[in-house]
Parts: structure tokens; C-alpha cells; sequence
């Protein structure tokens, strides 16, 4: 019988053969060849296929699985029995013909050194190469980062190993962001464990293959733990508004304590790491405030409402929504849901499955190979999607997909929902989107959506919404659904940006009042006319078909510290992006969102604000974003 309680010095062969089945052996192979600095391990004949994004093991066939596994199983073996001590950093120049062995033949030389970073094997090429003490000594330089966050964390290490001086202020009596505030049921991540955590602070022990909030949370928190970050917190305080102070350069933030008292914070810089989905968004229906029994958001969710044996409506049907809709299906006596628009659903078996023991083996014993499992999926990811979200001005085929790779996916998507909803056709009439994929935000599903849906005590409401009565909601039928509970599954105000604080830049112009409705920035960091303000998670930077939101905070605190860098290095006080710069990065943004199905679609999305412009979605490659936010050039700025 296998061990998987051995550690791999002590593994037998029975335990190292059942671990290597369950590995994916595009993660698998460079990770022992950078731990021999054997580079046989990665041969060409055993080369993922750049067309199998979906096969985890990158449509290898049997008898090319089972060779790449004997090579595994041989060279774990040497590990145990020679007793060799595992390589921990590779070079670039070793870990080139790694990195094309996983991207399958495609040219990876532009990308190294963002791999080696993503790779984080052995050291944090992260980590910023300069600190005020050695460019500055004399000089103190303070910033305050709003949010305790995944992103304001990064930002408080990142800028407080460049020797700043960091005060965060939080909102919140904890750390964690949205992972802290959502609690409704079922709630987790919908990007792999792996993915959504830092590169420098990556860990081998997830317990689940996607976290649910709990685990999420906790890692936030030890982090904050780890890195002796809460001495740097404010918690239960707020930022109601910041100011500029045009002759010296200081911002000034008015803070609200935890007893409500008033108090002001000067500070060098602002990194305002808020995030787009902390703001609940209620939907804009007549009588909300006549329900009689109880009503919340599902971000605000009100754990003192036993649901057991209600009836219960939920308005609804995006990312949050379709997690806690099957728990509270369990609960209520009846659940009646409203769709407006359906979603397309991702399969995704593992969705709410535990890592297994052998996976869990590998993860911990085989050097490496957490490292490299993150980085095929990184990989997968990286451009994989963003060609079948691609829009083909030529397309003449299915009005409902924008290109053949978009057809596609479309129709794996639709086969998926007919093998779930077959044997229930009014619901799957119900359930195929009309609108492209990737023009909406994916649900991951394992099969609980329709099983809920199939319910005989759920039931599914198309009709559109027309009022809340006092016992319930009324339909445009004139019908109403009876409810004791009413649940809101309505997203967030993710276009209100900064919200509900005032910014006020230069010349005492109101941020709010310039974008009008229609956030944008340079870089999705900076602003004309904000000098030293700095935004994570800022418009354009979220991302559809490629990447995680944790990537691209780790691009953003390197660009932020690339600028302060140059601040402290000249002597100057202050930079802002010039409004030339800024107008013409937003006029290629546009341009490229008008050729990404979500662009082009004109299903209701948070991805379009109130203008109709799509003010939070990346349209290119996540390199390009890398390369954009290497350095800072001044040429394109404002230097005070």
C-alpha cells in the first residue's frame, strides 16, 4: 500500500509510482530537470500540445504518459537513493530549454525573466533592488495604502523592504479585503489555489483544489503574521477623502477612527488599493425598502437569518450567486431564483474537491513541482484564451460567438449545459446564453448548478422584475413569488471607482467630476493632475481570459516602486503620467477591447460602465502588461 505519509527519503517505490499517476507531467518533467540540472528530463518527443490547453497533461497519449512517467519515477528514485541536494535557483540560460519544453516549441525568450520571477524558485526576483537608505539616507518618504487586502498587503512589503515609510489604513477589523467580507455559503475562489497567491509566498499544502473563503482568509492572515505587517495597519478606519497639497506636493487624508474620530494623515504618496468588487450594488428596482421580512446582499450576508424552512428569493444568477444558491437550496422549504441574463458555465470537476494524497504528496516531496504545477497553469493561461476571445471582423458564422476559436469554446460550452440540462429542456431553454463567451465573467461549475436547478423545491424566474411588494417580488407578468427571505446576488458597483471617497488633485480638481462616470488611468496605476496617487486593481487592469488579479497587483507594486524609486533617487517631490500619455494609452486600450468579444458584445456586463465603455478589462497579453510596468519613464510625466 502506497505512504503517502513518507517523506520522499523514505518512500518506497509502490508509494513514488501511485503519487507519479496522479502528476501532470508538463509540471512534472522540468521541475526534476531543474532539480538534477538534467535537461534529458524534458525531451522533445514529450512536448505538451500547444492546442490541448484543456488536457492538463497537454494531450500526451498513453504511451507518451507512460514514458514521461518512468523518467519521473527514475529520477525521483536517484533524489531518494543518491541523497543529491535538489537545485534551488536554475540560471536563465538553464531554464530557457525548461520553459520551451512546456510552452511546446512557442519562442519563450521574451519571457524568461518574467517566468523566472512567476517561478519564484529559491528567491524573490521581485523584491525591489533598491532601498531609500542607500539611494536617499537623509531623506524620509512616507505612503499610506488604503486596503488591507490581497493587494495593499504586497504593497505594504513591497514598499517597506524599499526601506519607505508605510502606514495602512483599513476599513475592516482584519485583514483579508473581500475575503474577509464575504461569507455568504459556498463562497470561494474561482482561480486555482496556485495562481491566486503570491509568487514569493507561494505554498505547497492547499487543502482544496480552489479554497473557499476560510482557507483564503487564512492565508491572508498569515501573511500579515509572517511578515510583521498589522504593526503597520489601522484597522476600523477609514478614508473619506484625500487631498493635494499643490505648493508642497503632500497628500492629506481625512480619517475616521473606530470611535468616529476625526483625524488627518500627511503622507508622500497614496496607493489606493480598494479594489473594484468592495461595494455591494443593489439593483435599481421600485420598492425595496416595502419587504416586510428579511433582505441583504450576499456581500453583507446575515448570518442571524435562519433560512430553514423559508421561502426564499434570490435575484441573480452571476459569479456569487451561482456559489450560494445550491447551499441555500439546501436550507430553504422553497427557493425561487431571477435570471436576467444566464451565465456560461465552465466545467470544472474538481471545483469543490480536496487535493488527494498523492497530489498532495507531490506537491510537498517532489522539489520544485508546486513551483512548476503553478507555472503550467500560469502558462495555460498566459495566452491561451485570449485568441478564442478574439473578435474576427470576417466572421460569418454563429451570431452568438465572435471568430472560429470563440465558436469553439461556444460550442463546448453548449454541450456542456445540454449533457447537464438534457433531461430537463425547459430549463436548458433557459440556460444557453445568446451573447458570445468571455463577454461575461465565467462560472466554474462541477455539475451542483444543474442538480440545483433540477430541484423539485427550486424554481427559476426569467421574467423580468417589475417591483418588490411587502410578501415578495412581482414579475412583469403581473405574478408574485411569495418570499419570506429575499437574498441580492447583484455584483458590486465595480465602475465606481474610489468610491465613496473624494480625491482631490491638483488645482482643487475633484476626481469623481473628471471621469464622470468613465474611470481611466495611465497604466491603470496613475493620473494627470494626481501626482504620487496610485491605483491597484485600477481601470483596465482586470482580466477575462488570461491570468489572475494576483499577477497583476505584483505588476502594479513593481511599477509603483519603480516610480518612487526614481522620486528618491532625483530629489524630485512628485510625478503624474502627462495627459498625452494618458489619452493615448486609453485610445489603445479601447482600441483593443473593440476587438475582444466582451468589447463587442452588448450584454449587460460589469465589465462596461455607465457610458458603455469597457473601463475594466485587459485586452492584451499578460507580457505586455510585465513589460509596460518593468521601468518608469520619465520622459512620459510630469515631474514636480
Amino acid at each position: 500500500m502506497p505512504d503517502f505519509t513518507a517523506d520522499l527519503a523514505s518512500a518506497d517505490d509502490e508509494t513514488i509510482r501511485e503519487a507519479l499517476r496522479h502528476s501532470e507531467v508538463p509540471a512534472l518533467l522540468p521541475a526534476l530537470a531543474a532539480a538534477l540540472r538534467d535537461p534529458s528530463l524534458v525531451p522533445e518527443h514529450l512536448q505538451p500540445n500547444p492546442a490541448d490547453i484543456l488536457d492538463p497533461n497537454g494531450g500526451l497519449d498513453p504511451v507518451a504518459l507512460a514514458e514521461a512517467r518512468q523518467l519521473g519515477f527514475a529520477a525521483l528514485c536517484r533524489l531518494r537513493d543518491e541523497g543529491i541536494e535538489a537545485a534551488v535557483a536554475p540560471t536563465a540560460d538553464e531554464l530557457r530549454p525548461l520553459l520551451g519544453y512546456v510552452a511546446a516549441g512557442a519562442p519563450v525568450d521574451h519571457y524568461v525573466e518574467l517566468l523566472r520571477e512567476e517561478l519564484a524558485l529559491g528567491e524573490d526576483l521581485r523584491a525591489p533592488s533598491w532601498s531609500l537608505a542607500d539611494l536617499a539616507p537623509d531623506r524620509t518618504f512616507r505612503v499610506a495604502v488604503i486596503g488591507a487586502g490581497m493587494s495593499g498587503l504586497l504593497a505594504a512589503h513591497r514598499l517597506r523592504q524599499a526601506g519607505l515609510d508605510v502606514v495602512v489604513v483599513e476599513k475592516n477589523d482584519d485583514v483579508g479585503g473581500t475575503w474577509f467580507e464575504n461569507t455568504y455559503p459556498g463562497c470561494r475562489v474561482d482561480v486555482a489555489n496556485l495562481f491566486y497567491s503570491y509568487s514569493f509566498a507561494q505554498r505547497a499544502d492547499w487543502p482544496d483544489h480552489f479554497s473557499p473563503q476560510g482557507v483564503l482568509l487564512d492565508y491572508f492572515r498569515g501573511i500579515a503574521d509572517d511578515l510583521g505587517l498589522r504593526a503597520l495597519i489601522r484597522f476600523g478606519t477609514e478614508v473619506t477623502a484625500v487631498e493635494l497639497e499643490d505648493t508642497t506636493m503632500a497628500w492629506t487624508l481625512q480619517l475616521s477612527g473606530p470611535d468616529g474620530r476625526e483625524e488627518a494623515l500627511v503622507v508622500d504618496a497614496v496607493v489606493s488599493a480598494v479594489g473594484q468588487l468592495n461595494r455591494p450594488n443593489l439593483p435599481d428596482i421600485p420598492g425595496l425598502e416595502r419587504f416586510t421580512g428579511p433582505a441583504f446582499h450576499s456581500a453583507r450576508w446575515d448570518h442571524d437569518v435562519d433560512l430553514a424552512g423559508k421561502r426564499v428569493a434570490v435575484i441573480g444568477t452571476g459569479a456569487s450567486a451561482a456559489q450560494f444558491i445550491p447551499p441555500v437550496a439546501e436550507q430553504a422549504a422553497e427557493l425561487t431564483i431571477f435570471q436576467r441574463t444566464p451565465a456560461w458555465f465552465l466545467p470544472t470537476p474538481d471545483y469543490h474537491d480536496a487535493v488527494s494524497e498523492p497530489v498532495a504528496w507531490l506537491m510537498r516531496e517532489v522539489p520544485g513541482y508546486a513551483n512548476w504545477f503553478r507555472f503550467w497553469v500560469f502558462w495555460r493561461n498566459v495566452e491561451g484564451f485570449l485568441g478564442a476571445a478574439t473578435v474576427d471582423p470576417d466572421w460569418a458564422g454563429d451570431p452568438a460567438s465572435v471568430g472560429e476559436l470563440n465558436e469553439l469554446v461556444r460550442v463546448m460550452l453548449v454541450d456542456y449545459l445540454e449533457t447537464e440540462l438534457g433531461d430537463a429542456p425547459d430549463l436548458l431553454a433557459t440556460a444557453v446564453p445568446d451573447y458570445p463567451p468571455f463577454a461575461k465573467r465565467f462560472i466554474r461549475d462541477n455539475g451542483i448548478w444543474a442538480r440545483t436547478l433540477k430541484r423539485d423545491d427550486v424554481h427559476l424566474v426569467t421574467d423580468r422584475i417589475e417591483a418588490i411588494e411587502p410578501d415578495g417580488v412581482r414579475t412583469a407578468d403581473g405574478t408574485v413569488h411569495e418570499a419570506d427571505v429575499i437574498i441580492y446576488g447583484t455584483g458590486f458597483k465595480a465602475s465606481d471607482f474610489l468610491t465613496p471617497m473624494k480625491v482631490v488633485g491638483r488645482g482643487g480638481v475633484d476626481l469623481h467630476e473628471r471621469w464622470g462616470g468613465d474611470a481611466r488611468a495611465h497604466v491603470g496605476i496613475t493620473l494627470p493632475g494626481f501626482p504620487n496617487l496610485f491605483l491597484l486593481y485600477g481601470p483596465n487592469t482586470n482580466i477575462v481570459a488570461n491570468g489572475s488579479i494576483t499577477y497583476f497587483s505584483e505588476c502594479e507594486v513593481h511599477y509603483i516602486g519603480e516610480v518612487l524609486r526614481y522620486l528618491v533617487a532625483t530629489g524630485a517631490r512628485a510625478a503624474e503620467p502627462t495627459t498625452e500619455a494618458h489619452d493615448a494609452w486609453n485610445a489603445r486600450i479601447d482600441a483593443g477591447n473593440a476587438e475582444r468579444a466582451w468589447g463587442v458584445s452588448t450584454v449587460h456586463s460589469w465589465y462596461r460602465n455607465a457610458t458603455g465603455r469597457t473601463a475594466q478589462n485587459w485586452p492584451f497579453s499578460l507580457l505586455e502588461y510585465w513589460e509596460v510596468t518593468r521601468s518608469f519613464d520619465p520622459a512620459d510625466h510630469l515631474i514636480h
